[in-house]
């Protein structure tokens, strides 16, 4: 392991941490909010002063790391920027444990959305704040990853490789800085346009930045309890659609809107997705439910969000649980098995049913019906990624149970979190109080919140270094 190397990247991740924390003192400053403003100062010196730690213990190693040392990067982030992030939580006047407020940090790291606070409403606006921009900061963060390290050629498991990745995207020692400079812009120039579309619609400034966090991240966490309390006119509710639909597809759909031959060639799979989307909306059509809503679940539930407008009284809930699974695009802040990884394997298993039927039958193996083609490096990692989620599955689920809130919620539970989407109304799970979990059942989620970002694979490849020590 080469720790100087892994202790310089991870340097880089904490300064972020730095900024966000002055831009809350900013805001404290400006609108007399000085009841927790110590607690962002002692964030701005304790991230300043580890990044700055990192830095010069990494700073003259060779800043070359294998895959390997990439993935435990990845978790180390998760890890000190996790408890970073919990300081404001861990020091508010709310008397929330140092395990709560670590659990609400990688919560929102993650993009999860599952909170220990209560009542939102009755938050300092501080924290509200603080809570949306540690989704913000996570969903850029997982997509350095995702452009960066998970596109490795060795083990692409993510298989970002299938879809588009943008000119000269893929990670080389000459271009990693102009990668991260263009991801960043890109995701700010999103963040921007959803924060407009949202202001314009009538919601306040103050909802539509914390929204806009949430969105543009596919996290859970609102500025208030509920969601109708911030969203109520049909235009404001397209405006959500529209959002969400952005959030779940390629991050790269949208600087490609106006160059056809590229839209029409590299972005299939979000073709795919929204007649998916279609599908599953015709499917409930009848319902009796409004419509708008609907359309806002189906889409959340892809984009593996989860906020919804739709009441606890409705009998959809594993129907909009199943749709979590799926998840989005492989490029975006969603999680879940993926539907290309379905694609792949519902394809190939198609294909060896007709072989059997008729075995001078030529099998296209193509992703998409693109120039892509399938190899069996995809089809191994799909069916381990499908076997890898119901272990996870399975694991943490029967670690709930044991917390005595039921078969049915821990199973339910369990798939939210390995698909680091909200416990909202539409999966009948609003009323679950996680400050009150035992402290086994917290850390389990914490765990398996961050593998439902890395994959349950990753974790194995870190094992087998180890223990093998290839």
């Amino acid at each position: 392991m080469n720790l100087k190397s892994i202790s310089f990247y991870l340097s880089l991740f904490c300064f972020p941490i730095s900024f966000s924390a002055f831009i809350n003192i900013l805001y404290s400053s400006y609108f007399d909010y000085f009841l927790s403003i110590e607690s962002y100062f002692l964030t701005l010196i304790f991230s300043a002063a580890l990044g700055a730690g990192f830095y010069f213990f990494g700073k003259k190693s060779d800043k070359k790391i294998n895959f390997i040392d990439q993935l435990i990067l990845i978790i180390l982030v998760y890890l000190i920027v996790g408890l970073l992030i919990s300081t404001p939580f861990y020091l508010s006047n709310f008397k929330v444990s140092f395990l709560s407020a670590f659990f609400e940090s990688i919560s929102g790291l993650t993009g999860t959305g599952f909170s220990t606070f209560e009542n939102v409403k009755y938050l300092d606006p501080t924290l509200i704040l603080w809570r949306s921009s540690s989704q913000w900061i996570g969903g850029l963060y997982f997509l350095f990853f995702l452009v960066l390290i998970f596109s490795n050629k060795s083990f692409n498991y993510k298989m970002t490789n299938l879809t588009y990745l943008g000119e000269n995207i893929i990670q080389s020692n000459q271009n990693i800085k102009d990668n991260i400079l263009k991801i960043f812009i890109y995701y700010s120039i999103l963040s921007f346009i959803f924060l407009l579309l949202l202001n314009i619609s009538g919601i306040r400034l103050f909802n539509s930045l914390n929204l806009t966090m949430t969105l543009v991240s596919g996290g859970g966490f609102l500025p208030s309890n509920n969601l109708s309390e911030v969203i109520s006119t049909n235009f404001q509710k397209l405006v959500l659609i529209f959002a969400l639909i952005i959030s779940m597809l390629n991050f790269y759909l949208l600087f490609n809107l106006f160059s056809k031959k590229t839209l029409i060639r590299d972005h299939k799979e979000d073709f795919y997705l929204l007649f998916l989307a279609i599908v599953f909306i015709f499917l409930i059509y009848f319902y009796d439910l409004n419509g708008l809503n609907i359309f806002i679940s189906i889409v959340s539930s892809l984009a593996n969000s989860g906020i919804s407008l739709i009441k606890s009284d409705n009998n959809l809930s594993l129907y909009f649980l199943l749709i979590t699974i799926i998840g989005g695009s492989l490029i975006s802040n969603s999680s879940g098995i993926k539907l290309t990884r379905f694609y792949i394997l519902l394809k190939i298993t198609s294909g060896e049913i007709i072989k059997l039927i008729s075995p001078n039958s030529v099998i296209k193996k193509k992703i998409f019906n693109s120039d892509n083609k399938i190899t069996d490096e995809n089809i191994k990692f799909s069916f381990l990624i499908f076997i890898s989620f119901f272990i996870s599955l399975f694991i943490l689920s029967t670690f709930l149970v044991f917390d005595n809130i039921g078969f049915e919620k821990s199973f339910k539970l369990a798939i939210l979190a390995l698909t680091n989407t909200v416990n909202s109304e539409m999966y009948n799970l609003q009323n679950l109080n996680f400050s009150d979990l035992l402290i086994s059942s917290k850390m389990a989620l914490i765990i398996f919140m961050i593998i439902g970002k890395i994959e349950l694979i990753s974790v194995f490849l870190i094992f087998k270094k180890i223990l093998f020590k290839d």
